[in-house]
């Protein structure tokens, strides 16, 4: 990304006014701007990025996995949208298998319609091995969001031509002993060099969508979409994350986002 783009993703995290305006006028300015050109610089940002116990292991999908992740983003990321859902970063056999956000592989492949090479990390831990879409284990928090897009709106198309589902960090964290650590776990330091580039290309991925609301799944999401849109941006809400670890989530998660949603004025 050359040029203006260039100087947007060098624009201070401090300043989530100033990113979202030169967003929208490199939206306009700057042709070459995707969400696959995003992906990518985003990419190489967080490879250089290190971190210190507890985090062991990372795995970046954006790079091992990029076939289907731009798969992904090509074939159901034309904007605009009404509503983006932005999640916290991967799960180990979700995103961390298949390259797509919430990326349960029998969702992926069965209902999305997506396959692709998945290939291996730099370091892999011996307890979760990247097995791409041959990984046998589902992920709880993929089934439950995207079978509700299933159920609700039947086929991929319909929802998407309403909405998009993103991650904010694309990084996979784990500790010596295989236990995911999420990105608001990560010591201070490391946790603002990290935000720095993901609210840049969060803001970037925002304007080229051009939603009316953006939707935090959970609170951490939320408070990501604050800090990188400002007061310039949509409208911004937030719904019950679908993990397993939420005992609200497993009392009919669909059922409370639907309310929530319509709460936001969403139709459904």
């Amino acid at each position: 990304m050359a040029g203006d783009a260039a100087r947007a993703i060098r624009l201070s995290a401090g300043a989530p006014d100033a990113v979202a305006s030169t967003a929208r006028r490199l939206s306009s300015k700057t042709p070459q701007v995707s969400l696959v050109s995003i992906s990518r610089r985003l990419s190489k940002q967080v490879d250089v990025l290190r971190f210190s116990a507890p985090v062991h292991t990372v795995y970046n999908p954006l790079s091992y996995a990029r076939a289907p992740h731009e798969t992904y983003l090509e074939r159901y990321g034309q904007g605009p949208k009404e509503v983006v859902l932005v999640g916290m970063n991967p799960g180990p056999f979700g995103m961390t298998q298949t390259g797509v956000p919430f990326g349960d592989v029998s969702m992926v492949r069965d209902w999305l319609g997506i396959q692709g090479r998945v290939g291996k990390p730099a370091q892999e831990h011996a307890k979760r091995p990247v097995l791409g879409f041959d990984c046998a284990r589902s992920e709880v928090s993929g089934t439950r969001l995207w079978g509700w897009a299933r159920d609700r709106f039947g086929t991929p198309e319909r929802f998407f031509e309403r909405f998009f589902v993103v991650n904010y960090c694309p990084l996979c964290f784990m500790e010596a002993g295989g236990k995911n650590i999420t990105p608001d776990k990560l010591i201070a330091r490391e946790q603002r060099a990290l935000f720095e580039v993901c609210d840049r290309a969060l803001a970037l991925a925002i304007e080229l969508l051009s939603p009316s609301l953006c939707v935090g799944v959970g609170a951490f999401a939320k408070k990501r979409l604050e800090m990188s849109l400002g007061s310039a941006g949509p409208s911004i809400g937030t719904i019950l994350h679908p993990s397993p670890a939420s005992p609200l989530a497993n009392r009919g998660w669909a059922t409370h986002v639907e309310q929530q949603l319509t709460a936001l004025g969403v139709k459904l």
